[in-house]
């Protein structure tokens, strides 16, 4: 079959989906399945799939312990997971369940391990127990605590070799994979929709927009309201070295501030075998800085723009400063994680490879804390599908392929 790079994006589709990342990817598998012999195409605006936060992240598929129930990422990661380790195993992608631990390090961290203990059960987590603290050494041998949560299901897995699964999956069912394809401009016209991109114009009857990063300015182009706004946030990794580095033996996560979507500086074993501290969580001057010192006059414009980054600034001020020190120094950084590990305190670590969240910010300053999808003419919008959305990509997909077929009819 025809490879990503083999072909022009054609000039007429039934199908377009924007975003060659996993959940583009696999929007565009499950398109197939419901409409076999239709003209489905994937626009990826990278040289490769994957490029943006499929292939920067830790790959840790998540079980789903974290999320509000009744949510639809309490919904769709619990269902997610154990279907990614279901298509892992039929398609030949290695992964490793590992299991992870959230350690609440001090009294005052209980009444959250207690509330992620019950979101976890009301989700339907798989094995999930509580730990005491002469308990978390038999898991973690070095982890220390005055409690845990275990989660035997919780795995890791290369997300960018699960994206290209799912583009072989696509082209083997008669879709093609354009990479190259930035697209710059959109129009409904004419019953369909008019995509300008890097190489061409593609016409679709009907367009999905995955596009992570860059969601909400296509979103916008196509009519949608402007709130929320995509505001990256630079996730920054530490990768212990030296015989520190053998100290962890899979995932070992903090009790993370209810208030933010983010789930603190944890220890990660990677499906390489490497051990990652990360990520840190400061607001980015582009939405591709993987390089310090990367900025984008736009990008940095329509975040300093935006009413919400002021309010959301004000409102974890401390938080912010946090996540600062942590950025500005890898010893600060370290040391948050050796609060659970106390043998990784003076570990020696370099700087490993940043990922970029694409974080969906209101108008009121509220970090969006769910999956949420929008419709316009013509077009279907994930306007906010940070973590776990790769864990949940295969339900995820069904529920964006619904929108897009209620959309259109067919």
């Amino acid at each position: 079959m025809p490879g990503p790079d083999d072909l022009q994006p054609p000039t007429e589709c039934d199908l377009a989906v924007v975003g060659g990342g996993i959940l583009g990817l696999a929007v565009a598998r499950e398109l197939l399945k419901r409409h076999p012999g239709a003209r489905v195409c994937v626009l990826e605006a990278g040289d490769r799939i994957g490029t943006h936060q499929t292939g920067r992240s830790s790959g840790v598929i998540h079980a789903g312990i974290y999320y509000q129930p009744g949510s639809l990422k309490a919904r769709l990661c619990v269902k997610g997971a154990s279907e990614l380790y279901e298509y892992c195993d039929e398609h030949g992608v290695a992964y490793a369940k590992a299991g992870k631990l959230i350690v609440a390090t001090s009294e005052r961290e209980l009444a959250g391990l207690d509330e992620l203990e019950r979101r976890g059960n009301a989700n339907g987590v798989l094995g999930l127990r509580r730990l005491a603290a002469g308990e978390i050494r038999e898991v973690e041998p070095a982890a220390a605590g005055v409690a845990a949560l275990h989660s035997p299901e919780t795995g890791v897995v290369d997300f960018v070799a699960v994206a290209t699964s799912y583009a072989a999956d696509v082209t083997a069912a008669g879709g093609t994979v354009h990479c190259g394809a930035a697209v710059a401009g959109v129009k409904a016209q004419g019953g369909g929709i008019r995509l300008r991109h890097a190489q061409g114009v593609t016409q679709a009857a009907t367009a999905v927009f995955c596009a992570g990063l860059w969601s909400d300015r296509l979103a916008v182009a196509c009519g949608a309201p402007a709130d929320p706004r995509i505001v990256p946030f630079r996730g920054g990794y530490l990768e212990v070295t030296g015989p520190a580095a053998d100290t962890v033996r899979a995932n070992v996560y903090p009790v993370p501030d209810p208030d933010l979507p983010f789930l603190g500086a944890h220890l990660t074993r990677t499906f390489d075998g490497r051990l990652l501290i990360g990520p840190s969580a400061l607001i980015a001057p582009a939405r591709d800085a993987y390089r310090l010192g990367a900025v984008r006059r736009r990008d940095l414009g329509e975040t300093l723009s935006w009413p919400g980054t002021w309010r959301l600034a004000a409102r974890h001020w401390r938080a912010g400063l946090r996540e600062m020190r942590h950025a500005a120094s890898r010893r600060t950084f370290a040391a948050e994680a050796a609060r659970m590990v106390p043998a990784l305190r003076g570990a020696k670590t370099i700087a490993a490879p940043a990922g970029i969240r694409a974080q969906a910010l209101g108008r009121d300053g509220t970090l969006v804390d769910d999956f949420v999808v929008h419709r316009t003419e013509r077009a279907v919008h994930v306007r906010n599908a940070p973590s776990p959305a790769a864990t949940s990509s295969l339900p995820l997909a069904r529920l964006i392929a619904d929108e897009a077929q209620a959309l259109t009819g067919i």
